[in-house]
């Protein structure tokens, strides 16, 4: 389901009654942020109980181009690839991998129906795509639906903020032939809002394995649109739309130089939307269409796919009193996989509903319920209860229990391989649940506290079985199958940000993961994830940051990856104009950090050695 439009309208006259209730507390938690993701319609942070992270555009602008390794910055939150920026790339959250993650763009559901498992490759995301992120996290498919056991990933681009002309624009230059630069612009009256961002990134890159020395370079280049008009009172009508094309170089193997070897990678999306008021109940129609089209210029040939999904969502919004506010809605929605010569489709229809409640001035609670109905497997019924408790003025207290559910690929269903059935027409959802209780002490300035434990357990575990039972596909070497066994992942999070003083402030984030299949470890999982840093105001006009990620216990199929860390410099300068001049350094120590080894365990899939970037970024 798509619910960013709600931010224009809806969730702002749905939060004022319980927004009310908050009038006598203290004015740092008055004056926190608003999310998008964490409800059916936008809420204060300090109003949730679920756990959100967030990136804003200062932030995914200084950490460089890979959007994957940005988000790695975050609590709970890791980051795999195959190579450099544009290779195949895994995030995980709370150690379980994108498979498990539902992923919005602009409010549009970019989950590719041909992946294995259904899920986006983080790895071919470029940080000119985006102007926000939150990152929530445990069992979400009482609001998301499928793929939302371990959370979900919300980005959103640059829109205007202030009325009249506006934009951003920004360029950089740095080591391994790399260049880049995005252009942000748009308008914004009293009745509607254009606005529209180009980017492009194209890099020389590095080897993608350590077996040669032959660099796999990247270019991307993205366009975003947005639009909305308000024609009357109590009607607005809007639009959102994506196009992104890709093409990354590969190593087939550890000593394989063919230039010819490539992949492309091309995404559409379109939304559009209508808000409306009837009576006490403030309403959203949306249609989306996305699609991912990936060609694979391998050894043996070109391979294609091609998925894709249309939505069509209903959400509505109404006040029950002073202390209580309903959301509901419904969607359709039909996936389409392209592949092995066939084309595969699976329809999905849900009925959802939310209600909030502010208990006491200082207690919220939610409640929420899915169910959805499938075209070619059971139904599945999902929940969330939330509670965000303000013990103090400066103190939070939040706790959430979900439940979700992951759907099989199309592949995994009916996938064909050399003429053998390797699909499973058979299989079940995988189901879990997601428990998370944590504290939020906030301190002096913009400094906090924040300590957070979790557990999730999945069952029914989707993967390929060399033996499965006589009769359910006819490929010698096995297929897809509902296999025996628990995923569990349980661990906590620790972050924080302290003023040393005024101009400087240190930060950092641990996070400790324990994730097993069947007692297993479960791979490129990091158990120990630790990240410090030290930012400072030199004078007005020079900021300077420097940050360090470490990561401990490690495994992966071919053996344990050794521990490691990644060094980063950045300093700023601020011109006359307003214009930001600035440098960073990546890989600061030029240490041997990588994430992944070859299926051959001799080699590994490389990461950027010691790196410069100077750029420069304004805003008009």
């Amino acid at each position: 389901m798509t619910r960013s439009s709600f931010c224009l309208g809806l969730g702002l006259a749905t939060l004022a009654p319980l927004h009310a209730l908050a009038e006598d507390l203290d004015d740092s938690l008055l004056l926190d942020e608003i999310t998008a993701s964490a409800s059916l319609t936008p809420v204060a942070t300090n109003r949730t109980g679920a756990t959100v992270e967030t990136l804003d555009r200062d932030q995914i602008a200084a950490d460089g181009q890979n959007l994957g390794e940005t988000l790695a910055t975050l609590p709970g939150v890791s980051f795999s690839q195959n190579g450099g920026l544009g290779q195949t790339g895994t995030l995980r959250i709370r150690g379980l991998d994108s498979g498990y993650i539902a992923t919005r763009i602009n409010g549009m559901d970019f989950t590719d129906p041909t992946n294995l498992p259904p899920s986006l490759n983080f790895g071919t995301l470029s940080s000119g795509l985006a102007d926000r992120i939150e990152v929530l996290k445990g069992a979400q498919s009482a609001l998301y639906g499928s793929n939302a056991i371990a959370g979900v990933v919300d980005i959103t681009t640059w829109r205007p903020t202030t009325l009249g002309t506006s934009g951003q624009a920004s360029v950089e230059a740095g080591t391994y032939g790399t260049y880049s630069g995005k252009l942000s612009f748009g308008h914004m009256s009293e009745r509607g809002e254009i606005s529209a961002t180009l980017s492009r990134v194209q890099t020389d890159g590095f080897s993608t394995l350590s077996g040669n020395d032959e660099p796999d370079g990247y270019d991307e280049d993205v366009i975003t649109l947005n639009a909305a008009y308000d024609l009357t009172d109590s009607l607005r009508l809007g639009i959102s739309g994506l196009y992104s094309d890709g093409t990354a170089d590969y190593d087939p193997t550890p000593t394989g130089t063919d230039p010819a070897i490539r992949s492309d990678t091309t995404r559409r999306g379109l939304r559009a939307y209508a808000h409306f008021v009837l009576g006490s109940v403030e309403n959203e129609l949306s249609l989306a269409r996305t699609q991912t089209e990936r060609t694979d210029h391998g050894s043996f040939g070109t391979s294609h796919w091609d998925g894709s999904s249309r939505t069509l969502g209903y959400l509505g919004s109404t006040t029950l009193g002073d202390r209580t506010d309903l959301s509901f809605g419904a969607d359709w929605k039909q996936d389409k996989a392209i592949q092995s010569g066939s084309t595969d489709t699976e329809i999905s229809r849900a009925a959802f509903a939310e209600l909030r409640q502010a208990a006491t001035d200082a207690i919220d609670l939610s409640l929420s319920l899915r169910y959805d109905d499938f075209s070619s497997f059971d139904e599945q019924m999902t929940g969330r209860a939330a509670l965000a408790w303000r013990i103090g003025p400066d103190l939070i207290f939040r706790t959430s229990l979900g439940t979700g559910y992951r759907v099989p690929s199309l592949y995994e269903l009916y996938g064909t391989s050399e003429g053998d059935t390797v699909g499973n027409r058979g299989l079940s959802p995988e189901t879990g649940t997601s428990f998370d209780i944590g504290l939020e002490k906030r301190l002096s300035g913009e400094g906090f506290l924040k300590a957070t434990a979790f557990f999730t357990e999945i069952e029914d575990k989707i993967d390929w079985n060399p033996s499965p039972p006589t009769g359910i596909c006819t490929s010698a070497y096995g297929c897809y199958d509902n296999l025996d066994g628990t995923t569990r992942s349980q661990g906590f999070e620790l972050s924080g940000r302290f003023e040393l003083t005024p101009a400087t402030a240190i930060y950092g984030a641990y996070t400790y993961t324990d994730a097993r299949w069947k007692g297993d470890r479960l791979r490129r999982v990091p158990r120990h994830d630790l990240g410090l840093g030290l930012s400072s105001e030199l004078s007005p006009r020079i900021t300077a940051d420097l940050s360090y990620q470490y990561l401990a216990d490690r495994l992966d199929p071919g053996g344990a990856l050794p521990d490691a860390g990644l060094g980063t410099a950045r300093i700023s300068y601020t011109l006359d104009s307003g214009a930001e001049l600035y440098a960073r350094i990546e890989n600061l120590f030029n240490e041997d950090f990588y994430t992944a080894l070859d299926f051959n365990p001799v080699y590994h899939y490389n990461t950027s050695g010691r790196a410069l970037y100077v750029g420069l970024r304004a805003s008009f």
